[in-house]
C-alpha cells in the first residue's frame, strides 16, 4: 500500500496562487479561517493584515491590476459580507481577485446550527457571491477540491473577473485527492472571421482621412499595453484613451491626445473624436462614465469596434474575434507609417508656480502633480472631483492610473494603492483621495505606515462630498473635519502637512517628494464650491436626473 502524503486542501490553494503569481494575501484573521492563515505563514505567500475586509478587498484588486491576479482571505459571515462592495467593484471593473473565506467545518455545519456568524442557511453566502463572480467553489469534499481549485484559479485568469472559494475549517489540512491535469481550451478565433473582420478594416483605414484609435479599459486588463503601442506606432494613428481605460497608452507619447468621454472631453480632444471619420475603437466598453452621460457623438457607421470577442465595423459583426488576434493581426498587415507627430502645443504663458498669497484651487494643484510626475509612480484615485480633476494628468508609463472608474465606489484609493505598492516595489503610488472617500478606508494609511511604505497622499478637503454639492446641495453632503495632517500621531510614523494656499502646497509637496521613508499625506483646503471643469459638465447632466425632468 502506498504511503505517500499529498497536499492538504490549504496547502494545494496556496501552492496553485502562488504558481499564478500571488505572492501576498491580503485580509482580516478570523476564526473560520486561521487555519488557513497558519498554513501561509509556513508558504511562499505573504500574509498583509489590513484595517478591515473590504479595504483588503480594494487592496487585492490594486494588487491584480498590477500584477494580473491578487486575493485576499477573510472569515465566515461577518469578514466575507463587508467584502460584498469591493467584490461586485472587481467584478464590474474586470479585476481578477480570489476571494477565499474561511467558513465553519463541514461536521459543525451538520451537527451545530447555531454556530456564530450565521446569518442563514449555511448556502446563503455562497450564493451572494455567485452573483459577483465568475466562479464560485466551496471545498466540501477532499475527492475533487483540487480541480475546483484549479477551475476557480483559471476563471479568473482567463474571464479577469473575481472567484469565491469557501473552505471548511476542518478540511484545510485534509489530504486531497491529485487528478490528472486538464487542458484549459483557449479561446482562439475564428480564422475566417478574424481575416475578413482585418480585411475590412485595413480597407476602411486606406481610405480614411482622419482615423483614430480610441483605447479601452480591455486593453489594460487583457495586458495588451505594448502590442496598442508597437500599433500606434506602426500605424502612426493619434490616440485618446476612454476614462477607465486611462493611462493604457503612456500619456507623454506624442500620439496620445487625451480622455475622451463625451461632453465631459475637453473641447479639443472632443472635437477631434467626433470630427475623424474613422474610429478604431479597442478594448471601449460604452458605459455611461466613458461615454460621459452619453453625451458622446459617436456615428457607429463611422467606427470599428473589437472588444468581448467580437469585431463590428459599421453593420457588419464578426463574431469570435478576440482582442489580442484582431489587434496583432492588424499589426501585422498594416502599412507601416512615416508620421512625424506634431510638436505638443506650448502654453503662451508659462505655468507660474506658487503664486504668493493665492488660495489653491483644484485645477492649480492638478496642474502642478503633473509637473511632480516621475516615471516611477502610480496614481492611484479616488472618485469624486479629484477623478474628474485627474483627467488631466499625464502618467508617464502604461497603466499606471488605477482608479474605480466605472463603478466609483468611494473609499477604493488608499487600499487600493496599498496593493499597487506592494505588486510594484519599484514604483511609488501618489493618491488622489477626497476627504469623505479617506473617512471610509483611510485607516489603511497605517498599513503603508506600518510596512515602510512611501506614498504621498493628497487629500482634496473641501468639507464635504463635493459631486453630490454640485448635483444637489443640501446639509446632508457636509461631513466632519479631520485634521488629516495628524494622523501620525495616531497611524504611527508619518509626516502630515497642511496647505491652504499655493505656496503652503510647495512646501508640502516639495518635502513629501523627498521623504522616502515613510507616508506622506496632504491636507489640501479648497472652498467647498471649487469644482474642476469636468465636474461642473458632470453634475448639468446629472442634476436634471435628481429633479425628475431626465
Amino acid at each position: 500500500m502506498s504511503t505517500a502524503k499529498f497536499d492538504t486542501l490549504g496547502q494545494y490553494l496556496l501552492k496553485r496562487l502562488h504558481g499564478a503569481g500571488v505572492e501576498h494575501i491580503f485580509g482580516v484573521p478570523g476564526d473560520y479561517v486561521l487555519g488557513f492563515y497558519d498554513l501561509m505563514v509556513k508558504s511562499q505567500v505573504r500574509h498583509i493584515g489590513t484595517t478591515r475586509e473590504d479595504s483588503a478587498a480594494f487592496a487585492a484588486d490594486g494588487y491584480a491590476r498590477c500584477r494580473g491576479i491578487g486575493a485576499l482571505a477573510v472569515t465566515y459571515g461577518v469578514g466575507a459580507l463587508n467584502t460584498v462592495n469591493a467584490i461586485a467593484g472587481a467584478y464590474a471593473e474586470s479585476s481578477p481577485v480570489v476571494l477565499i473565506s474561511g467558513a465553519p467545518g463541514v461536521s459543525e455545519q451538520k451537527t451545530d446550527p447555531l454556530l456564530h456568524h450565521r446569518f442563514g442557511p449555511f448556502t446563503f453566502q455562497r450564493e451572494i457571491f455567485e452573483r459577483i463572480t465568475c466562479a464560485s467553489v466551496v471545498l466540501n469534499d477532499p475527492v475533487i477540491a483540487f480541480r475546483q481549485i484549479d477551475h476557480a484559479i483559471e476563471a479568473a485568469r482567463r474571464f479577469c473577473k473575481p472567484v469565491y472559494i469557501e473552505i471548511p475549517r476542518d478540511l484545510v489540512l485534509a489530504e486531497g485527492y491529485p487528478m490528472p491535469t486538464e487542458t484549459v481550451e483557449k479561446f482562439v478565433s475564428d480564422p475566417v472571421a478574424l481575416s475578413e473582420a482585418v480585411a475590412e478594416a485595413l480597407e476602411l483605414l486606406a481610405k480614411a482621412v482622419s482615423p483614430m484609435i480610441v483605447a479601452g479599459v480591455e486593453l489594460h486588463r487583457r495586458g495588451l499595453q505594448t502590442t496598442l503601442a508597437d500599433f500606434v506606432e506602426r500605424a502612426g494613428l493619434p490616440v485618446v484613451a476612454t476614462l477607465t481605460g486611462k493611462s493604457v497608452m503612456a500619456e507623454r507619447h506624442p500620439a496620445y491626445l487625451g480622455i475622451y468621454e463625451g461632453a465631459m472631453s475637453a473641447e479639443a480632444v472632443r472635437n477631434t473624436v467626433e470630427q475623424s471619420d474613422l474610429l478604431l475603437m479597442l478594448g471601449v466598453t460604452l458605459n455611461e462614465i466613458d461615454t460621459g452621460i452619453y453625451t458622446a457623438k459617436l456615428d457607429p457607421h463611422l467606427t470599428i469596434r473589437a472588444a468581448l470577442n467580437e469585431v463590428v465595423i459599421s453593420a457588419h459583426r464578426y463574431p469570435g474575434v478576440a482582442l489580442d488576434d484582431f489587434l496583432n493581426s492588424l499589426a501585422g498587415k498594416i502599412r507601416t507609417a512615416d508620421t512625424k507627430y506634431p510638436a505638443a502645443p506650448t502654453n503662451a504663458a508659462p505655468f507660474v508656480f506658487p503664486e504668493a498669497n493665492r488660495p489653491i484651487t483644484t485645477t492649480r494643484l492638478v496642474e502642478r502633480l503633473n509637473q511632480a510626475l516621475s516615471h516611477d509612480m502610480i496614481v492611484v484615485c479616488d472618485v469624486g472631483d479629484c477623478l474628474f480633476a485627474a483627467i488631466d494628468l499625464r502618467v508617464h508609463e502604461q497603466s499606471e492610473f488605477l482608479a474605480s472608474g466605472f463603478y466609483t465606489t468611494m473609499g477604493f484609493a488608499v487600499p487600493a494603492a496599498l496593493g499597487a505598492q506592494i505588486a510594484r516595489p519599484d514604483r511609488r503610488t501618489l493618491i488622489l483621495v477626497g476627504d469623505g472617500a479617506f473617512q471610509m478606508t483611510g485607516t489603511e494609511l497605517s498599513t503603508h505606515a506600518r510596512l515602510g511604505l512611501n506614498p504621498i497622499v493628497v487629500v482634496f478637503n473641501n468639507r464635504g462630498y463635493s459631486t453630490e454639492r454640485c448635483i444637489l446641495e443640501g446639509p446632508f453632503n457636509d461631513i466632519n473635519l479631520w485634521r488629516f495632517d495628524r494622523l501620525g500621531e495616531v497611524f504611527g510614523p508619518l509626516m502630515g502637512y497642511e496647505a491652504d494656499s499655493e505656496q503652503a502646497f510647495e512646501t508640502a509637496l516639495l518635502s513629501s517628494l523627498n521623504n522616502w521613508d515613510m507616508p506622506s499625506i496632504i491636507n489640501v483646503h479648497l472652498a467647498a464650491d471649487d469644482s474642476s471643469s469636468a465636474m461642473k459638465r458632470l453634475a448639468e447632466h446629472l442634476q436634471s436626473k435628481i429633479k425628475g425632468s431626465g
